[in-house]
């Protein structure tokens, strides 16, 4: 499958999703609105960068208002998200009538993963824990270590893919292996 046709697989999401009697059908992955707006205001950054870094040429600082344009996202949550984009070192602003934030690092340096822990802490917890300090009697005694792979899994992707990937669809190949699994766009 070449990857125009695994990029083409997200149209399909959804569709024809088997139907499972007495489970509950969210259609979803559960990931926060803080991380999805965090991820889509860095990749508009991004955007905004391309080939302005060049020689003699200092990218332009992008202002909230025109990140939540860009997305079409609320101004007002964008602002305490880029402050947490911010505190975490990913983002820069600059002050002024021409300010506004910038990338902190190259977007092929800025892992998905660490956009989402800036704004939301561990990729993965379990009733407030971590994976790891998980514990459980009797016959759910090695169930912490399906939770330390699972967020392995997790930690895969996101730290595998960076920002830069995301924008241009240039998959890792671990991620690409993923998106050609038959049943990768089913929801269930």
């Amino acid at each position: 499958m070449s990857s125009g046709a695994v990029a083409g697989l997200g149209a399909a999401y959804g569709a024809g999703a088997p139907v499972y009697p007495g489970v509950r059908q969210t259609g979803r992955v559960d990931i926060s609105a803080r991380s999805d707006y965090a991820v889509r205001a860095m990749l508009a950054l991004a955007a905004g960068q391309d080939g302005q870094d060049g020689p003699g040429q200092e990218a332009t600082p992008v202002s909230v208002d025109r990140l939540a344009q860009a997305q079409d996202l609320p101004v007002k949550f964008l602002e305490a998200i880029v402050a947490d984009l911010r505190r975490a070192g990913l983002v820069a602003s600059r002050r002024g009538a021409r300010g506004g934030y910038l990338l902190a690092r190259p977007a092929d340096q800025i892992g998905v993963g660490d956009i989402i822990r800036a704004v939301d802490g561990p990729l993965a917890e379990v009733r407030g824990l971590r994976p790891h300090d998980t514990a459980y009697p009797g016959e759910a005694q090695h169930l912490p270590a399906l939770w330390v792979a699972t967020r392995a899994a997790l930690r895969a992707v996101l730290d595998g893919t960076s920002l830069d990937q995301l924008r241009h669809g240039a998959w890792p190949a671990e991620v690409t292996e993923l998106l050609r699994q038959p049943d990768a766009w089913e929801s269930r």
